[in-house]
C-alpha cells in the first residue's frame, strides 16, 4: 500500500505476501478440515474395533456429511440415515423377489433409481439428498451382492451400522470442537439481505422502479438463505423457533420487494399523490431507514388511512391499491424484523410459514429417465463386454448419476466428477502403495490420509472447485478402502480406478446427450408451469398467498437464470414473468378474501361478479365488481372495510394485468380470443 501511495510498483515481498494470502486457506477452512479428518479417523477406528465388514463406509459417510456448519451436517445426517434404512429395506425386498433373475433385478433397480431421483426433484435440500440416497443405496447393497444374494441382509445391516458410526463420529467431533452454528452464521446474511431490501424499497419508493432484473438479483440474494433456514431446527432445543423466524423473515423480504414495486406502479398509474398516498409514501420510506420507525405502529396508521379512504367513499381504485400495498409493505417489514429477532433470540415468531420451491415436472421426468437409461446402458455394455467387476462399476454409475440429478447444475457437477475421479484415484494410489507401502499400523493410516483430506476440504469450500473437492473427499476413501488388515492388491486397485473413471466419463456424456435440457426448454417449462398456476389461481385453487409468494419468487429466480443473454430480450421476458406472478398472487388472494366476506346481500352480488370476472379472466367484470365493493364499503364494519380494501387492491391488480398483457395471456390460453 505504501508503494502504491508513493506511485511505485509493489515490492516483490508485497506481491509474494498478497499471493500467499490468496493461496493459503483461512483459519476457518483449516478448522473445518481438521474436524473432518478427526471424524474420519474416529469413524474408521470404531468400525475396525467393531470388526465391520464395510468399515470404509463409515469414513465415506463422514466425507459425504462434510459440512462447514453443524446444522447442515445434522440435517444431512438425519436424512442420510433414513435414506439408508429405506434403501436397505428395498434391497432385501428386491433380492428376495428377483434374486434368481439378474435381468429383472437390474431392471427393478434402475426403476427404483429413477423413482427416487424423480421424488428428489420435488424435495428441498437434505430431504432431496435422502430420497436420492435411498435410490443408490439399493445399488450399493443389492447390485454389489448380485452373485451372493444370501449375504444381502448382512450387508444391509453392516451398511446401516457403518453409516450410524459415521454420523455419530462427525456429530461428536463437531460438538467437541465447536463447529460453527448455522443460526449464528445466518444472522449476518439475513441482516444484509434486510438492508438490501430496504435499500431497494427506498429507491423504488423515492425514485422509480429499478426494474425486473434488479428485483431478480435481490430475490437471488434472499433465496440462498433458504437451505440454512431449513437446517437450523436440530441444532438447539429452540431450533424450531429460530428456523421459523428465519423462514418468516425470508418470506417477508420477498413481500417487501413486491409491495414496494406495486406501490410505485399504482402511484404512477394514478398520476398524482393524494394526501393519503403522500403520507403512506412517507411512512414506507421511514420503514426503510434501518428500523428507526416502528413497523407495527406504521402498519396501524396505514390501516387507518385505508379505512378512511374506503369510508370516505373514494371512487379511485388505484388510490386504494397504493394505500393497501403500503400497508402490505409495513406488515412485511414487521414480519422481517420479528423473524430476525426470533432467529437471534429463540423466541416464538409471529408466524410460521413454509418456503416451497418451484420444480418443473418435465425436468424431473427427464432427470429420472436419464439416471435409469445411464444405469441400464452401462449394465448392458459391461455385461456384453464380460467385465468381471460389473457390480462395482454399476454402483459408481448409480451413485454419480443420482448425485448429479439433484445438483443445481448437472453439467458443472459432471465436469467436477470428470476431474475429481482421476485425482482421487491418483491420490489413493500414492497413499496406498507409496506412503503405506504394505504397512498395517492405524496411526500411519491416519497420518497418511490427512494431506488428501485437508486439500479436498479446502477445494470443497470454494464454489468453483466444490465438485472436484467433494469427489476427491468421497472417492479417495472409496478407492483406498481402508480395512483391517489392509489389502494391497494392485490389480484390483487399478481395475477399480479404471471403473470409477469410466463412471465419470459415462456421467459426463449422459448429462449432455441423454435427454438434455436447454435453457430455452427450461424457460418454456417454467412458462407452462406459471400458466397452469395462473389458471388455478383464477379458478380459486391458488392456495395460501404467502407460500405462493415464495413459490413465485423461486420460479422467477430460476427463470432469470435461464433467460436469454440478450439484454433487451432478457428484460422483456423477466417483465412478463413478473406480471404472471403478480396476476397469480392477486387472484389467489382475491379468492381468499372473497371467502372471508360476511353474508351481506349487497356484498354477495359484488362477490359473485368478482368470482365470475376472475374465472373468466374478464377485466371489465372485475372493474364493475370493484366499483360495487367501493360503493357498499361505507356501510359495513371497520374489519370488513379492511377486507374490502385488500380485495379491491387484488382485483384492480388482476384486472390491470389482464388489460396490459392481454396478448401474452391470449397466447398462453388464459384469456379467450377476442
Amino acid at each position: 500500500m505504501s508503494g502504491i501511495l508513493a506511485g511505485t510498483r509493489p515490492s516483490p515481498a508485497d506481491r509474494a505476501l498478497s499471493l500467499l494470502e490468496r493461496i493459503v486457506p483461512a483459519p476457518s477452512a483449516w478448522a473445518f478440515a481438521l474436524r473432518i479428518w478427526l471424524a474420519m479417523v474416529l469413524a474408521l477406528y470404531a468400525a475396525f474395533w467393531l470388526q465391520l465388514s464395510g468399515a470404509s463406509s463409515a469414513a465415506v459417510c463422514v466425507a459425504i456429511l462434510a459440512q462447514p456448519k453443524r446444522g447442515q451436517a445434522l440435517s444431512k445426517a438425519l436424512y442420510r440415515f433414513l435414506g439408508t434404512l429405506a434403501g436397505g429395506a428395498i434391497s432385501i425386498l428386491l433380492i428376495g423377489a428377483f434374486g434368481q433373475d439378474r435381468v429383472l433385478l437390474l431392471v427393478s433397480v434402475a426403476t427404483w433409481l429413477g423413482l427416487c431421483v424423480f421424488v428428489a426433484h420435488f424435495l428441498q435440500d437434505t430431504r432431496a439428498y435422502g430420497a436420492m440416497l435411498a435410490g443408490y443405496t439399493v445399488a450399493i447393497v443389492a447390485v454389489a451382492h448380485i452373485d451372493t444374494p444370501q449375504a444381502v441382509f448382512e450387508a444391509a445391516i453392516d451398511r446401516v451400522a457403518a453409516i450410524t458410526i459415521g454420523i455419530v463420529a462427525i456429530t461428536f467431533i463437531n460438538d467437541a470442537l465447536a463447529s460453527p452454528s448455522t443460526w449464528r452464521t445466518l444472522r449476518k446474511p439475513l441482516s444484509e439481505a434486510l438492508s438490501a431490501t430496504r435499500a431497494f424499497a427506498r429507491e423504488t419508493l423515492s425514485q422509480a422502479d429499478p426494474g425486473s432484473e434488479r428485483a431478480a438479483a435481490l430475490i437471488r440474494q434472499i433465496a440462498v438463505m433458504r437451505a440454512d433456514a431449513s437446517a437450523i431446527g436440530g441444532e438447539l432445543d429452540d431450533g424450531a423457533r429460530r428456523a421459523a423466524g428465519a423462514r418468516s423473515a425470508i418470506a417477508a423480504l420477498y413481500a417487501m420487494a413486491a409491495a414496494s414495486r406495486a406501490f410505485t406502479a399504482a402511484v404512477a398509474m394514478l398520476g398524482r399523490d393524494s394526501a393519503a398516498v403522500a403520507e403512506a409514501r412517507r411512512i414506507c420510506l421511514g420503514l426503510t431507514d434501518d428500523g428507526t420507525l416502528d413497523a407495527d405502529a406504521a402498519a396501524h396508521r396505514l390501516g387507518a388511512l385505508v379505512d378512511e379512504a374506503i369510508q370516505g367513499g373514494t371512487n379511485e381504485p388505484l388510490e386504494i391499491l397504493a394505500l393497501q400495498r403500503g400497508l402490505d409493505f409495513a406488515r412485511a417489514a414487521s414480519f422481517a424484523a420479528d423473524g430476525l429477532n426470533a432467529l437471534s433470540s429463540g423466541c416464538r415468531p409471529k408466524r410460521d410459514v413454509a418456503l416451497p420451491t418451484h420444480r418443473d415436472l418435465p425436468v424431473a421426468l427427464r432427470g429420472a429417465a436419464r439416471v435409469g437409461i445411464a444405469f441400464g446402458a452401462t449394465a448392458l455394455l459391461l455385461i456384453a463386454a464380460g467385465w468381471p467387476a460389473t457390480s462395482f462399476a454399476l454402483v459408481q454409475v448409480a451413485a454419480t448419476c443420482s448425485l448429479s440429478a439433484i445438483a443445481p447444475d448437472s453439467k458443472a457437477f459432471a465436469r467436477g466428477v470428470l476431474i475429481g475421479m482421476p485425482v482421487a484415484a491418483l491420490c489413493a494410489g500414492i497413499v496406498l502403495f507409496g506412503v503405506l507401502g504394505g504397512e498395517q499400523g492405524f496411526p500411519l493410516l491416519a497420518i497418511a490420509i490427512a494431506p488428501v483430506i485437508f486439500v479436498a476440504c479446502f477445494l470443497s469450500l470454494n464454489p468453483p472447485t466444490f465438485g472436484i473437492g467433494f469427489i476427491l473427499l468421497v472417492f479417495f476413501m472409496v478407492l483406498l478402502s481402508p480395512s483391517n488388515p489392509q489389502t494391497y492388491d494392485a490389480q484390483t486397485f487399478l481395475a477399480n480406478a479404471f471403473l470409477v473413471t469410466m463412471a465419470a466419463c459415462i456421467l459426463f456424456v449422459a448429462v449432455r446427450i441423454v435427454l438434455p435440457i436447454s435453457p430455452a426448454q427450461r424457460r418454456a417449462f417454467a412458462l407452462d408451469s406459471a400458466r397452469d398456476s395462473v389458471l388455478d389461481a383464477l379458478a380459486g385453487d391458488g392456495g395460501d398467498a404467502t407460500t405462493r409468494t415464495s413459490l413465485n419468487s423461486d420460479r422467477l429466480l430460476q427463470f432469470s437464470q435461464w433467460s436469454s443473454s440478450s439484454a433487451a430480450v432478457r428484460a422483456a421476458s423477466l417483465d412478463r414473468a413478473f406480471d404472471l406472478a403478480r396476476l397469480e398472487s392477486a387472484a389467489a388472494r382475491a379468492h381468499a378474501q372473497l371467502c372471508r366476506l360476511p353474508d351481506d346481500p349487497a356484498l354477495n352480488d359484488a362477490a359473485r361478479q368478482a368470482r365470475e370476472g376472475l374465472e373468466a379472466a374478464d377485466a371489465a367484470t372485475l372493474a364493475r365488481s370493484v366499483r360495487a365493493f367501493l360503493r357498499h364499503g361505507r356501510s359495513v364494519s371497520a374489519p370488513t372495510r379492511l377486507d374490502i380494501a385488500r380485495l379491491v387492491s387484488d382485483l384492480v391488480t388482476a384486472g390491470g394485468i389482464m388489460e396490459s398483457q392481454h396478448r401474452l395471456l391470449r397466447r398462453l390460453g388464459i384469456l379467450r380470443p377476442a
